[in-house]
């Protein structure tokens, strides 16, 4: 099947996208698609295009064997790497820019977690295959959108909706049942999919079968989204945070609203750990058990153990008791309690009387 033999839904375009008319990415299309091959740029570059959103890595799928693609990258002086050939992945690397090429696919056997797949040359069925309408565009040569999951006025109305039945795109991989929330908080607007957020919540037990890996990775992912206060509302909801964070059943989230909006009216940067510390008790052995349970990183689970083992402040506190306070804890601890009692201050419009921090080379407020 052939860019010709598929009809476009709307017409648009990513011709004029700088990124797309980079050289370096000129010549891996020109090369996937010479020879009865084509390559089609594949799913967040062309999402991010069409949203106004940076593009940053750019993905292409192709009819192209796995071999194949290696041969050609050869014999046109192109780095290839084996990034993950036994999936169909190939990443090519010119002037020191990665592409992952990846050669199209559809399921034959899935158990939650992983997938077996078949390569092919079907555009339809690598486009259902994927998890959700907005991944699943793509842009042929001459930077046509191509659309064949009705993913464009997903993207037009901002929803983020599973391609075909919910429950069963997420029972392929129960991964996605995170991948949803957290898309909704990148690029989605309203109130969640209902199709979608009843899959996830049937689903929520399935999380327990996933790696921690996994889950911290698209946790961490998550939490870095510009505003990520909606879809944890609803992960609440659903039942799906407390069944990944337990230890926010009884605590709440409601402190993460006003961490975002400290952050936004004070210049503070996305900080991951930081939101997670604000959803979850200091209880610093029950926040020590979290870190073993989803593998933190030793650096990550490092810092939230200094905020949880470092004393809570007062509402009131004397220069000296700063000081003193200070000298007990941990200069990362301390700026988290120092950053969060802000956060909360502000929140619910209280005086916060606290010593200047910034003398003492903190940069929290």
């Amino acid at each position: 099947m052939t860019s010709a033999d598929i009809p476009a839904i709307e017409s648009k375009s990513v011709a004029d996208e700088s990124w797309f008319r980079d050289a370096a990415l000129t010549r891996v299309l020109a090369l996937l698609n010479a020879d009865q091959g084509e390559g089609r740029v594949a799913g967040g570059a062309v999402r991010n295009a069409l949203m106004g959103i940076a593009v940053a890595d750019v993905d292409i799928a192709t009819t192209l064997l796995p071999d194949e693609v290696v041969s050609r990258a050869k014999a046109a002086g192109i780095k290839a790497v084996p990034t993950g050939i036994e999936h169909g992945t190939v990443t090519l690397v010119i002037d020191g820019r990665p592409f992952e090429v990846t050669t199209l696919r559809r399921d034959v056997e899935t158990d939650g977690r992983h997938a077996k797949v078949l390569f092919g040359t079907d555009w339809q069925a690598d486009a259902e295959r994927r998890d959700l309408t907005i991944n699943a565009l793509y842009a042929d040569q001459a930077g046509q959108v191509i659309d064949l999951v009705d993913g464009l006025k997903d993207i037009d109305s901002r929803t983020v909706r599973f391609i075909g039945d919910a429950s069963q795109r997420i029972a392929e991989d129960y991964l996605r049942v995170l991948r949803f929330f957290r898309f909704f908080a990148y690029y989605g607007s309203g109130r969640p999919d209902a199709d979608g957020l009843r899959a996830s919540a049937r689903a929520k037990d399935k999380l327990s079968t996933l790696s921690a890996e996994r889950i911290w990775m698209e946790m961490r992912k998550l939490f870095a989204a510009p505003d990520p206060s909606r879809s944890l509302l609803w992960m609440r909801t659903s039942g799906v945070l407390a069944a990944i964070l337990p230890e926010t059943e009884k605590w709440g989230i409601d402190a993460i609203h006003g961490l975002i909006a400290t952050e936004d009216a004070l210049g503070w940067a996305a900080d991951p750990l930081l939101r997670l510390a604000a959803i979850i008790p200091d209880n610093a052995e029950r926040v020590a058990a979290m870190a073993k349970r989803l593998r933190l990183s030793n650096a990550e689970a490092g810092r939230l153990d200094e905020w949880a083992t470092t004393a809570r402040l007062p509402e009131e506190v004397t220069d000296v008791g700063f000081d003193r306070l200070l000298y007990r804890g941990a200069k990362a601890g301390m700026v988290m309690r120092l950053k969060l009692a802000l956060s909360s201050a502000r929140a619910g419009r209280k005086a916060i009387r606290l010593p200047c921090a910034r003398r003492r080379g903190f940069r929290c407020c």
